[in-house]
């Protein structure tokens, strides 16, 4: 009985010492993602909150992964984007990522999990360097404090198409705010600045809960004593008092009569399986005890959140760096790190939630447009270059076709080009050896069994 009490004290101490430190610094890393997020997707606020809730405590407990934290990701932002202006309604889309976790939970229970090794490296990265690409140009009318971004929901070009140039020109001119920009470029400046000096000097603050705190109180101060810099009430989130009362449950009954449903569940399943691999493939390595997450339980325990998330009105789950390298960097020793922050996200929206109505959106798409800079950093793209053409000609493929298209043809571009040039340069590597001699009579004289002597005649 000493034994077990010396134990229990033990894992007391230890979650006390790392796992708690690390549980808050993760929630103030997670609590701007889950709204900014929500917010690229045009998805209802609640949807990321809830979401980030599932995937810190549900998917925490499931997983086998010791430090890997999962919440909404960012590199479904586009997905889910095209998806509800597609589907036309949010409760359709909600059923897709439903029906996106069961068949993750079906990848996992017949052993999938390694599928993710037959897709190129270089697509894969030319996927998260294009969805980098559009997370930063979408945030691009809020930066401006443009409050009424609907056109932004698809493609990267949008805006800059001839359907409808102009209108979207003068909507922008008439909808910006000079308060909304200043706090934004003091934002972005202040996030830089932090980075390159204060960040690894002061671990316990993450750079994300500093701008989120410096945008409100330059907000609260334009609004009481700079009246010309005042920001409007649409350019701040509004959470309703009430999260319950806004939340829009998934239509079940669709589920057998929209094929689209499905079509953007396989998609939704593909891209967050691939980012979770990934992800805790990084996390991995990064462990200081080398432990190694079970591929195919990762699955199913995200599978599980994403079905639940869909059933609750919440957005597509996956394990995402972002939060995991934070908690690394934090200390965590065991995943009480990632449900615990899942936990002070319950709290923080269910009793706090008055705090998130002083947040500008402008400055979640400072947090957005860093997000999206690591997803599409040019030190990866060069380093993609310096590998030679074999490996930047479908990486850059792939970037384009997805800017271009969407990001499900995208990648598939990029595979059948990464495939075609395979083939075409192992193809070149054959040769053939073909000899022939003109003007020049060859012959060999022997002289005596040991010795030969080559005479070369010119005709």
């Amino acid at each position: 009985m000493s034994i077990t009490k010396r134990q229990a004290r033990f894992y007391l101490l230890s979650f006390l010492k790392h796992d708690f430190k690390a549980s808050i610094t993760v929630f103030f890393v997670a609590l701007p993602l889950c709204l900014g997020i929500s917010l690229a997707s045009n998805a209802p606020l609640y949807s990321g909150l809830i979401s980030g809730i599932i995937g810190g405590f549900l998917v925490g407990l499931i997983s086998k992964s010791s430090i890997s934290v999962s919440g909404p990701a960012a590199g479904l932002t586009a997905i889910c984007a095209a998806a509800i202006t597609e589907l036309g309604t949010i409760e359709i889309f909600f059923l897709s990522v439903a029906v996106a976790g069961l068949l993750q939970i079906l990848l996992g229970i017949f052993r999938l999990g390694g599928f993710t090794h037959f897709i190129p490296s270089t697509v894969i990265k030319g996927m998260l360097a294009a969805i980098g690409i559009i997370l930063m140009s979408k945030q691009v009318p809020l930066l401006l404090g443009y409050d009424k971004a609907d056109f932004w929901t698809k493609e990267l070009f949008n805006v800059f198409s001839f359907n409808n140039a102009f209108d979207h020109v003068k909507n922008i001119y008439h909808h910006t705010s000079k308060g909304a920009i200043v706090i934004a470029l003091s934002s972005l400046a202040l996030l830089i600045a932090w980075k390159k000096t204060l960040a690894k000097r002061i671990t316990f603050l993450p750079t994300s809960f500093i701008v989120v705190t410096f945008g409100i109180l330059l907000a609260l101060l334009f609004n009481e004593f700079v009246p010309a810099l005042a920001l409007k009430d649409s350019q701040f989130v509004n959470m309703p008092d009430n999260l319950f009362s806004g939340i829009k449950l998934p239509d079940y009954q669709a589920v057998f009569s929209n094929t689209a449903i499905w079509k953007n569940a396989v998609v939704i399943c593909i891209v967050a399986t691939l980012e979770t691999l990934l992800s805790i493939e990084a996390v991995d390595k990064i462990d200081p005890y080398n432990r190694i997450t079970p591929q195919n339980r990762e699955l199913v325990a995200q599978g599980t959140g994403n079905f639940l998330s869909g059933l609750l009105g919440g957005l597509p789950i996956t394990a995402v760096i972002v939060r995991s390298s934070a908690n690394a960097e934090a200390g965590a020793r065991t995943k009480l790190s990632g449900i615990f922050h899942g936990i002070w996200l319950f709290v923080f929206v269910f009793f706090l939630s008055m705090l998130l109505n002083r947040i500008p959106y402008c400055v979640l798409a400072v947090i957005l447009i860093r997000t999206g800079y690591n997803l599409a950093k040019p030190k990866m793209i060069r380093s993609v270059y310096k590998l030679g053409r074999e490996q930047f000609m479908p990486f850059i493929v792939t970037v384009v076709a997805i800017l271009f298209t969407d990001l499900l043809i995208g990648v598939i571009i990029g595979i059948a080009y990464a495939v075609y040039f395979i083939f075409k340069n192992t193809y070149k590597a054959g040769f053939t050896l073909d000899t022939r001699t003109e003007g020049i009579s060859v012959s060999m004289i022997s002289t005596s069994p040991s010795m030969s002597v080559l005479s070369i005649k010119r005709n």
